[in-house]
């Protein structure tokens, strides 16, 4: 089924055909449109009171493949009903109105994110990351490429900080992990297959995992022994934001700030040293 097919026609025409508990999902949806199109299949249920398999099975009663195709036609949906969006730049805008429209996105993306994001986790994931023989900073697509930024932040501090780059060489360092070892993943939904194959050889390995991600309900967070969220939202019409991967990298630097003032003499060590020999390389 084409994404572009009108969600609330769809729903208006099969609405007979469902059931007790899929009517339970189709009221949440109606009453809640603007919130449900963040949510996670496992967040959409528990919200609806129903199992992930009848949240499922009413997306196939509608004619679509799966969740994520059916949540991309809900926010299209709502994106034409001005439900959301509602004030995206028209077209004509002028360059100013653009750079405020930005600017706010991205005082969202980090607000939300700060409201989220829990301390205590914080910490936990940095007395993780300070016991640690190895910490990989690992993500897939986009997400890897934040996952590096973090690393070579965290490489000023000690050569422990180390990535692996695709799904394959991913799975394979996890083999060879220990308990003395940590993974920092990055995955906004939580539930990509290639990182939860990595995350079940490293959590086999006995490595601990921190996970940060958008869905505290993911698979991903099941398996992890910290998990830091990143509160701002996506849509699914928007996937890749930048306003979200600087929220992600917002994490990155708190992780940083509380890792270098927990240890401050070694910190101010490594800085010298590494400081010195980059501005060494420049001359």
């Amino acid at each position: 089924m084409s994404t572009t097919t009108n969600f609330w026609g769809l729903l208006q025409q099969r609405q007979d055909e469902l059931t007790k508990s899929g009517r339970a999902v189709a009221d949440y949806l109606v009453h809640h449109a603007d919130e449900a199109q963040y949510l996670s299949i496992s967040s959409l249920a528990r919200e609806c009171k129903v199992a992930e398999a009848t949240v499922f099975r009413f997306c196939r009663a509608l004619g679509f493949e799966g969740y994520h195709e059916m949540r991309i036609s809900l926010a299209q949906a709502n994106a034409t009903g001005a439900l959301v969006n509602q004030h995206e730049p028209e077209p004509g805008a002028t360059t100013a109105s653009l750079c405020e429209h930005a600017s706010g996105l991205f005082l969202t993306a980090i607000n939300g994110t700060q409201n989220s994001l829990s301390p205590e986790a914080v910490e936990q994931a940095v007395d993780l990351m300070r016991a640690a023989r190895q910490v990989f900073c690992l993500g897939q697509g986009g997400s890897m490429l934040l996952a590096n930024d973090i690393c070579a932040r965290f490489s000023s501090l000690s050569n422990k900080f180390r990535t692996a780059g695709d799904s394959h060489l991913q799975i394979l360092a996890a083999s060879l992990m220990g308990p003395e070892d940590v993974v920092l993943f990055i995955s906004y939904s939580g539930a990509t297959r290639d990182m939860l194959e990595t995350l079940r050889t490293a959590k086999a390995s006995g490595a601990k995992i921190i996970l940060l991600t958008h869905y505290e309900d993911s698979p991903g967070a099941a398996m992890a022994d910290v998990v830091l969220r990143c509160g701002a939202q996506e849509s699914p019409l928007d996937s890749g934001s930048i306003p979200i991967k600087v929220a992600v990298l917002y994490v990155g630097e708190v992780l940083l700030l509380r890792y270098m003032l927990d240890d401050p003499e070694h910190t101010n060590e490594a800085q010298d040293r590494t400081s010195e020999a980059v501005a060494i390389k420049l001359i």
